[in-house]
């Protein structure tokens, strides 16, 4: 994957001076695209692009033109079927410059337009230009696997891969969005098209924008996951089983196979889990010659450690291991780093383990990885299914006050849905952590008035998809796709490549009967009925690993001198963002020798606190009073 960043000038035509800031931003790109940048400035557009080469290595540099220059195009991002496509192009007469894999959506352009995008499978942030039209069109791909920024300020409409590109722009400035806090707060984290920056919104997966000249802005929904309406049971015969199993087995065997077409080597990430490891022993059955390279991630402490299912895998497959051994102690060193690349707070440090080995891949010379990630959402991989299960069979209380009730069917569409904590409890704590000042407005900013799930797509659902169509939107697109994974692996120049987010596989997935997902307390029944003939069974039947990394009790009780500070009563007051003295509350009950927060089922509210900070000090200035009017610290950005 690359880098992209441009803008649209509505009226005014480019001067050499945009040749500068077009240039600044596109610098700011570079660890995305390190390989080679380039800017194109004309009548009142500038784009710019940084290259990471992985497909049509001597030839594939962007901007690309169509045959007439009429058509421009920069992508960050693969279109895994472009070979077929290409194919098909080509018979109709279109003249391809590249053998550049994005090329295609040009010429498809040229044929269907916006309808491009229900042709292409892959992973891809884009922004094609149409001379004829005056008419920029940007669009992210179904499962928001790539991000894309942008805003619309004084006749400008700016965007980028990332917001500290957009804060290099001079009409661009930096100010806290409440809301997008209160969702960190909240949730796993941001919900597009929510971002920490007031006026930056996140282009939302499956959907595209066009722009024109005159100014007239136009966003459309082209994609989103739709389950049917009711239950969907097996009727429990070897036959039928048989029949998902192997359809499913037929579309993850061309997800892989599509998703390992590279001109550079490439290797996969290898956790010891079920998911990747049926990515690993499927990766040696397809491509049965030549040694793949895993990576994978080992702690000291051995609660924390897979090695010994690492190992067994990579033994099988026949694959070079690389274990990056990290310490905790590696957490408070990469925390900076990480909160730089995500551009948000965090609610847990395991991205500074991602940062570790995305490093440890590009240290080996490796550009494209593959992951597992994606499995549990569409599969019923968490807890909360198998306790969505036990409640139904009356093996687990929930007891709900109406209030409670009430909230949860204006969220969810059904009073009894527990998803992830008691809403109402949790805003008692969130009231109380924050500033006084601000808690008096804390109805404007609370992100539950501020929803973004589209009801009409959780009504008259099972509990077990309403789940998954809610695990999808709020905890895999922004967050373990995007700040935890294209975030920290892009830090390193290291593009993920995801198997299971195919989007043919996606989709066949919400016809799959929910007891072929989750079999009685069986979680990702139909996927443990492929890993047995791939792998042994201590790894294909294992439960559920789920490891949290070490947090801000761990970082207190180290004494550490940068987090004492940013946890400091002065500065924390000076902020204004959050209540001093329930901050040092915090410090004194989290900084109790061996005291630990109940993960996942209470937030760690001081590692928000901490990465805020961090945040704050990175893009806004440190303080308050900078909030509004804040200029990006470049002695920081610079600095990466």
């Amino acid at each position: 994957m690359c880098g992209i960043c441009g803008y649209l000038n509505f009226g005014d035509r480019m001067s050499q001076q945009d040749k500068l800031v077009i240039t600044e931003m596109n610098k700011t790109l570079v660890h995305r695209g390190p390989d080679e940048q380039a800017i194109s400035v004309f009548d009142n557009v500038a784009l710019g692009f940084s290259r990471l080469s992985i497909i049509g290595l001597e030839t594939g540099m962007q901007p690309i033109y169509n045959e007439d220059d009429s058509v421009i195009l920069i992508c960050n991002g693969e279109i895994f079927n472009y070979i077929e496509l290409k194919r098909d192009l080509e018979l109709s007469g279109h003249q391809f410059k590249t053998e550049s894999d994005v090329e295609v959506l040009i010429h498809l352009y040229e044929d269907i337009g916006m309808d491009l995008l229900n042709k292409v499978t892959g992973q891809f942030a884009f922004a094609l230009y149409d001379k004829k039209k005056r008419q920029l069109f940007c669009a992210r791909d179904q499962m928001g696997i790539v991000p894309l920024y942008y805003t619309l300020v004084e006749s400008t409409f700016i965007f980028a891969s990332e917001i500290k590109a957009l804060l290099k722009h001079p009409k661009v400035s930096a100010e806290l969005d409440l809301v997008g806090l209160d969702q960190v707060m909240t949730f796993a984290g941001l919900i597009s098209p929510r971002t920490m920056f007031k006026g930056i919104k996140s282009l939302a997966n499956g959907h595209y924008l066009t722009v024109n000249s005159a100014g007239e802005t136009e966003l459309n929904e082209y994609w989103d996951l739709i389950y049917p309406e009711g239950e969907v049971h097996s009727t429990g015969t070897s036959k039928e089983e048989k029949l998902y199993t192997g359809k499913l087995e037929e579309l993850l065997d061309r997800s892989i196979n599509l998703r390992l077409r590279a001109d550079v080597p490439s290797g996969l990430y290898l956790s010891g889990g079920l998911d990747s490891s049926i990515i690993a022993t499927k990766v040696k059955q397809l491509r049965p010659d030549g040694q793949k390279e895993a990576f994978s991630i080992d702690f000291v402490d051995s609660r924390h450690s897979e090695s010994i299912y690492q190992k067994r895998i990579a033994e099988v497959c026949q694959m070079n291991l690389n274990q990056k051994m990290f310490f905790f102690e590696d957490i408070s060193t990469r925390l900076r780093e990480s909160i730089y690349h995500s551009e948000c707070p965090i609610k847990e440090t395991y991205n500074t383990a991602s940062l570790s080995l995305s490093e440890a891949v590009r240290k080996k010379g490796i550009k494209v990885i593959l992951s597992g990630e994606g499995a549990d959402e569409f599969f019923a991989g968490y807890v909360g299914y198998r306790f969505d299960k036990l409640r139904a069979m009356k093996m687990v209380d929930n007891p709900t006050e109406k209030a409670e009730a009430n909230l949860r069917d204006r969220l969810w569409c059904d009073p009894d849905f527990f998803y992830e904590m008691n809403y109402l409890k949790h805003n008692k704590l969130k009231h109380d952590l924050y500033a006084k000042d601000l808690s008096s407005e804390f109805d404007e900013f609370d992100c539950l008035n501020h929803f973004v799930i589209n009801k009409n797509r959780l009504r008259n659902r099972s509990v077990l998809n309403r789940r998954a169509y809610i695990d999808y939107k709020i905890r895999l697109v922004d967050h373990l796709v995007s700040d935890h994974g294209d975030r920290m692996a892009l830090a390193n120049s290291v593009e993920v490549r995801y198997p299971f987010l195919d989007i043919d596989l996606v989709e066949f997935s919400t016809t799959i009967p929910e007891d072929l997902k989750l079999n009685q307390l069986t979680e990702k029944y139909i996927l443990k009925s492929i890993a047995q003939k791939l792998m042994p069974q201590e790894v294909a039947q294992r439960e559920k690993f789920h490891f949290i990394a070490p947090g801000s009790p761990y970082l207190l009780q180290s004494n550490i001198e940068y987090i004492n500070d940013l946890l400091s009563y002065d500065l924390i007051k000076r902020q204004g963002i959050f209540n001093p003295d329930t901050v040092e509350s915090l410090k004194k009950t989290y900084g109790q020798p061996g005291f630990q927060i109940n993960a996942p089922y209470e937030s760690d509210l001081l590692i928000i606190v901490i990465t805020l900070g961090i945040l704050l000090d990175t893009f806004f200035g440190g303080g308050k009073e900078n909030f509004v009017a804040g200029r990006p610290s470049s002695e920081y950005i610079n600095s990466y």
